[in-house]
């Protein structure tokens, strides 16, 4: 793919949140100094797992996803304008990863842009800024949807924690309640503020979901729960770690809970 040596570069993309976040990357290593305007298609069919619900039903990206997505992406450096795609001609096209032969089920989303356009992004480094909540500084923050889930693993073991605080759709906090009797509930405006419970959090722990995503991207202190028969996310950075067995999940909230509070305490 040839990039246009123009400014400023406008991007389309259709695809899920998630897709979205790992799509940053590769618009910052084109647009360089460049301003990005990003224009996002809605109301795409999407082919989702029949066996499990999702939220967005058939569709990848709506409007109100959109309206989420706004103020995160807005508050990016280098991000002048994210509006919903009205036929603007010469967009940079970050759909065309689906048209080439990848294996979408596997690797690493972001890097999946760098095999279709000639760039290269260091994704050890931060990719998006949030302002910390501080009502998060001593949780554990939870993401976990209905999807990607590693067989066998139990969150049950997190009621031992004194502060664990869950992001996402109701259904899915009252299902991890009955695991975790305690837990906190913090529904969010916007996915800026989503982003700012991430960023204060002691830890994050998420599945294969767009709040991982955000994240990844911001390079929290996190735990990824890998689903092995879709391994299509992948942490960077010495602040990530990954699991998809209980043992193993166990051992590493343990050892990335106290390294928090250790360096909490070196802050001060």
């Amino acid at each position: 793919m040839i990039i246009p040596e123009k400014s400023p570069l406008h991007f389309k993309h259709s695809g899920n949140c998630g897709d979205i976040i790992y799509a940053i990357p590769a618009m910052k290593a084109m647009a360089g100094d460049q301003d990005i305007f990003l224009h996002l298609r809605i109301d795409q069919p999407a082919e989702y797992a029949k066996h499990v619900k999702h939220p967005l039903g058939n569709v990848t990206l709506n409007k109100k996803m959109v309206s989420m997505l706004q103020p995160l992406l807005l508050a990016q450096p280098g991000f002048k304008s994210c509006e919903i795609y009205n036929g603007h001609t010469g967009c940079i096209d970050l759909d065309k990863i689906r048209e080439y032969p990848l294996l979408l089920d596997r690797g690493n989303i972001a890097r999946w842009y760098f095999l279709i356009f000639p760039v290269n992004y260091d994704l050890n480094q931060a990719w998006l800024r949030a302002n910390p909540d501080p009502g998060a500084k001593n949780a554990i923050v939870i993401a976990r949807s209905n999807r990607y889930r590693a067989p066998g693993v139990s969150y049950k073991f997190l009621r031992n924690y004194p502060d664990v605080q869950f992001i996402g759709l109701p259904e899915e906090y009252e299902e991890m309640k009955k695991m975790i009797p305690d837990l906190e509930h913090r529904p969010v405006k916007d996915f800026l503020e989503m982003a700012s419970v991430i960023a204060g959090a002691r830890l994050f722990i998420g599945n294969q979901s767009f709040p991982f995503s955000v994240a990844e991207a911001l390079k929290v202190n996190r735990l990824l729960e890998v689903h092995f028969q879709c391994p299509n996310v992948t942490v960077y950075g010495d602040k990530g770690f990954d699991f998809c067995f209980q043992p193993q999940f166990e051992q590493l909230v343990k050892l990335r809970y106290d390294a928090a509070q250790i360096n909490n305490r070196a802050d001060k």
